[in-house]
């Protein structure tokens, strides 16, 4: 792409694509009379629920088609759970398209690829009833075809829509579906994207991409978010957009009110950075990380609000000090306390060794002479795992765990405003008490750690009092 306009780049995630037919005379085509509706490149997820179905419930781990061919002694389950798919896929491009002909295309689409699919995990498990192959050296790319079905029948979907409305929109489609070769991340896009105007026409493009790095070995599910930084960084876009279902506010309105929360207007990376630690993702880590060093900064907005501007994220310092967003997380404490270790080195480094081999997400720690802490986001089942291989490690020590949830304030700038005492004293009036607090020495974020039971009327309390109680800054989200 050689045009020297700038353009934006624009992901849209799966709970609002699965109301993509209500964002098509706001979002994608504000004004039918308007050239306007150019010069913008979207980014879909695969409608809500499907990858789910494709892979494994988020939430709750309810096997999907990946984890039922992985785990299965027959064919039966991930056959089923691929009908299942193909079912929901059906369902959902029924619901977003009006004309028949729209309709017929997509459903030999989602025919076409869930036979294909179909046969390639037949042919697999084929090969591998041979000694010579084993199938858990192909389950991640077994992962990636399936995750990529979701992505493509959104985009085919959408451009089908917005055909139909008059929009010259363009399926772009980073699948790999098919394709022969091992390509880069950075080579799928600039192949896809050569000869596409996005001034004439409206690409529609995958949110997961077909990749000799294999996305989903360090991303898994957050993949669709790196191919959209991507793509706004080797296109020179001038904003990268994710448009969601709610704003990114001061608070969850269901905890502390819709009258008493506020938008952002405006924040940085660094405090996106610390929502993604404590599981409130405005963007993956790392695909911040993609925009911040190609200079490209990131808008987020209500897909449902067009004509609200929603927050800017970029590299500024704030103006003032302020707590932006009070939020919290549910995790265990894991203690170890061990008389012997005060002066000896290398205790905190079995424990990570242990913790990384378990894949347990460490959120936070503290630690004194003989005591170390680590806050965990992990299941139950793991950490007794953990639990296990520490005292095999340390035979001596006592360790134990206890379900505990994190609530923390977190703004670009929090100096002198004395959030950690005001923070105590106000879960103190409202009757609540923290078991532990941490504030760093970078002044972006205070945590409270309080009982489970506890953590909504904690978010609410400090809410109330770091938030409510402070004068609203002026932002402009420009």
């Amino acid at each position: 792409m050689t045009e020297t306009r700038q353009h934006t780049v624009e992901k849209i995630g799966g709970t609002s694509m699965s109301r993509v037919n209500e964002l098509r005379d706001t979002l994608f085509v504000p004004d039918h009379d308007s050239a306007d509706r150019y010069g913008r490149i979207f980014v879909v997820s695969a409608f809500g629920g499907i990858t789910n179905l494709l892979l494994e419930h988020k939430k709750t781990g309810e096997a999907g088609v990946y984890a039922a061919f992985a785990s299965s002694d027959s064919d039966h389950g991930w056959h089923d759970a691929l009908d299942r798919v193909a079912d929901a896929m059906s369902k959902a491009h029924t619901q977003v398209l009006d004309h028949p002909a729209d309709i017929e295309q997509a459903e030999a689409f989602v025919k076409d690829r869930i036979l294909g699919a179909r046969n390639c995990l037949i042919d697999l498990q084929r090969l591998c009833s041979y000694g010579h192959f084993r199938l858990s050296e192909h389950m991640l790319q077994t992962r990636e075809l399936l995750s990529g079905l979701g992505e493509a029948h959104s985009a085919l979907v959408t451009v089908l829509m917005l055909q139909r409305a008059g929009v010259n929109a363009r399926f772009v489609d980073l699948s790999g579906w098919r394709d022969e070769g091992d390509v880069s991340l950075q080579q799928r896009i600039e192949g896809a994207m050569k000869d596409v105007d996005p001034f004439s026409e409206m690409p529609i493009v995958t949110g997961y991409a077909q990749c000799a790095e294999g996305l989903m070995r360090e991303f898994d599910r957050g993949y669709s978010e790196v191919t959209f930084s991507h793509l706004a960084a080797l296109t020179g876009a001038k904003e990268a957009i994710i448009h969601k279902e709610f704003h990114l506010s001061s608070a969850d309105p269901n905890l502390v009110g819709t009258e008493a929360v506020r938008k952002l207007g405006i924040t940085n990376y660094d405090v996106a950075d610390q929502l993604s630690n404590l599981g409130m993702e405005a963007i993956h880590p790392k695909a911040a990380k993609t925009l911040r060093q190609s200079g490209v900064p990131l808008r987020v907005t209500n897909a449902f609000e067009p004509d609200d501007p929603g927050t800017l994220i970029n590299e500024k310092p704030a103006e003032s000090s302020a707590v932006e967003i009070v939020t919290g997380l549910d995790l265990f404490a894991l203690e170890l306390f061990e008389q012997d270790m005060v002066g000896v080195k290398g205790y905190d480094a079995s424990i990570i060794d242990i913790l990384t081999r378990h894949q347990v997400r460490i959120v936070s720690k503290v630690s004194n002479a003989n005591t170390i802490t680590h806050y965990v986001d992990t299941s139950l089942k793991v950490l007794r795992r953990v639990e296990k291989d520490l005292l095999q490690k340390y035979p001596t020590a006592e360790v134990t765990s206890r379900a505990i949830s994190m609530v923390a304030a977190v703004g670009r700038d929090l100096d002198g405003l004395a959030v950690l005492s005001r923070g105590l004293n106000a879960l103190s009036q409202n009757g609540l008490e923290a078991i532990g607090a941490t504030q760093g020495p970078r002044q972006v974020d205070v945590q409270f750690i309080v009982e489970r039971d506890v953590m909504k009327p904690a978010i609410k309390a400090l809410h109330g009092e770091l938030v409510e109680e402070t004068p609203e800054r002026m932002s402009q989200a420009a």
